[in-house]
């Protein structure tokens, strides 16, 4: 391997291995009695703060059009608002493992969305890739042995929001575009955007709390999940126009892979054959549904919300 690709590895093991630790993190957040509105404010309200920082000289140049707020409005509620919302409550009722494995549906849910909006064509190995992810979300649902509370199943569907939200998220911004807008932009735009709706859903339902001290684990792990996302967002992206969509795209195993092993490490998780069994259909639907040829950044942007 020649030191270009070895470093492009590297920083791809730095990303999914950040990504995965977003999920054991996340836990440890609701698992604390934070609702998942005031999680969701908060986390929008960093992001929006931290790439404002990145990008300071240039926010005053912003692009404001029907365009780009209608853009930015369907990355905030598409991209975060529901997607998280659900993924937290659902986080505290069902091991991170599991949040870890289903988020890796992204690209299944992904294929007949574009297929129903003309991004793509049909294809015999991306059906399979589709079974393959059906087949993973049935070994966690059907077996009474695949989870440790059958009680547990009620909340897989809640679990299946965020992957769905990210599938149409990515299928709408193949077809329309960003407005002309960088990644970046566009994530500011919609981290802005969300803190302003998220906030009085938060007040509006007494989800709203304000981190104080002593701070507690869980004000640590909720901060650094956003710094994470942050982060690993922006360096996904510069990977995408570094090495292309398809070598960074191989970062939904990594986030898949890592986010089990951390919560292992992390929150002494176990999971029986069911689920090791999923986590395999998984990989495999995995390695059946990734384009083989590059495609443009924004499509790559359904991996960065696990």
């Amino acid at each position: 391997m020649n030191p270009e690709r070895a470093r492009l590895t590297l920083i791809l093991v730095m990303l999914g291995t950040g990504w995965g630790l977003t999920q054991p993190l996340t836990k440890i957040t609701v698992m604390s009695g934070y609702q998942p509105l005031g999680i969701v404010f908060w986390q929008l309200l960093i992001g929006a703060v931290l790439l404002g920082t990145l990008r300071w000289r240039q926010i005053g140049r912003l692009p404001v059009s029907a365009k780009t707020l209608a853009l930015w409005l369907m990355v905030a509620v598409l991209g975060t608002l529901i997607p998280n919302t659900a993924s937290y409550r659902a986080a505290f009722h069902l091991p991170a493992g599991i949040m870890s494995i289903v988020i890796a549906s992204i690209p299944m849910m992904a294929f007949p969305i574009a297929l129903a909006l003309g991004n793509d064509h049909f294809s015999l190995r991306r059906l399979l890739g589709l079974i393959l992810g059906l087949m993973g979300v049935a070994f966690i649902a059907l077996p009474e042995a695949s989870l440790p509370e059958r009680a547990m199943i009620a909340f897989l569907p809640l679990a299946l929001v965020a992957p769905f939200c990210y599938a149409c998220e990515g299928n709408i911004l193949a077809k329309w575009g960003t407005a002309g807008l960088d990644p970046v932009q566009v994530l500011f735009g919609a981290s802005a955007i969300g803190t302003v709706i998220a906030l009085p859903l938060a007040l509006g339902s007494g989800q709203f709390f304000v981190p104080s001290a002593p701070f507690i684990l869980a004000d640590a792990t909720m901060v650094t999940t956003s710094i994470i996302h942050v982060v690993v967002y922006t360096g996904y992206v510069w990977l995408v126009g570094r090495a292309g969509a398809v070598f960074a795209g191989q970062v939904s195993y990594l986030v898949t892979g890592s986010g089990v092993l951390w919560a292992m490490l992390l929150l002494g998780e176990s999971y029986s054959l069911w689920v090791w069994l999923a986590l395999l259909c998984m990989a495999f639907g995995l390695m059946l549904v990734q384009p083989r040829v590059a495609e443009q950044a924004e499509v790559g942007k359904t991996v960065a919300h696990g």
